[in-house]
């Protein structure tokens, strides 16, 4: 990945579309054991899972605690620009100069943008909030 921005709450990336193919093992059961079946002959590319527009998708890293319900310090997010975005849906958001991560609400005419840590206000916007992107998945490290 490449860094083309940071900020005080993300550092911005592009991806880069090389191909990545990786054995598949296939399903493995979470609950109850099963019999190992051993990896399969099928592989999957990870680009081509997690990014259906190239050209409209970026990475982030996430920082700071406001989203830490959804998403901890230092997740990869995966930022799709030409997702639409939708009620409830997790947005890059650009307000007042400044890059932040919110759940977008609109509720009586107005703009809510909405912290998934309790401790954090919920953001009633009364400025110009552009959408960057929806955040499509996450990659966390464990």
């Amino acid at each position: 990945m490449k860094k083309v921005y940071s900020s005080r709450q993300f550092d911005f990336y592009l991806p880069e579309f090389s191909k990545l193919e990786l054995d598949f093992a296939g399903n493995i059961a979470a609950g109850f054991p099963s019999p190992a079946e051993g990896l399969s002959d099928d592989r999957i590319d990870l680009n081509k899972l997690l990014i259906k527009h190239p050209d409209a998708t970026f990475y982030a890293r996430a920082k700071g605690l406001s989203m830490n319900n959804d998403f901890q310090e230092g997740d990869i997010l995966i930022i799709d620009r030409s997702e639409e975005w939708s009620d409830n849906k997790i947005a890059l958001c650009f307000v007042d100069g400044e890059y932040t991560l919110k759940r977008i609400s609109i509720k009586d005419g107005k703009c809510l943008l909405i912290p998934s840590n309790e401790v954090f206000p919920v953001l009633e916007m009364n400025s110009e909030v552009i959408i960057w992107g929806i955040v499509i998945f996450s990659i966390r490290k464990h």
